[in-house]
């Protein structure tokens, strides 16, 4: 099954958040390595456009609001119990 958003396709859970928002995740959550000044200029870019756009964090939020009531399964957590494992003693037999 494909997905589209507009008439771009989104492959990956990746390109679909960047379609969706509009903007590419990593300006919002930034990269792993990134220098001051990028992480400056990234954080600088957010803020303009948050500024063109105020309404992008009460829409994001309904959004996943949405996406939670239309996938209660997402947090079905089933605990996972640690199995003990038995220690075998092995006893060496002199010849």
């Amino acid at each position: 099954m494909r997905t589209y958003i507009g008439r771009q396709q989104a492959i990956s859970p990746e390109d679909f958040a960047e379609l969706a928002l509009g903007t590419p995740v990593e300006l919002w959550l930034g990269v792993e390595g990134e220098s001051d000044d990028e992480r400056a200029a990234r954080e600088d870019a957010a803020r303009d456009i948050l500024s063109d756009t105020p309404n992008l964090p009460d829409d994001l939020i309904r959004m996943a609001a949405q996406v939670i009531e239309d996938n209660p399964d997402l947090f079905h957590v089933i605990p996972l119990t640690r199995t003990t494992r038995r220690r075998t003693v092995r006893k060496e037999v002199a010849a």
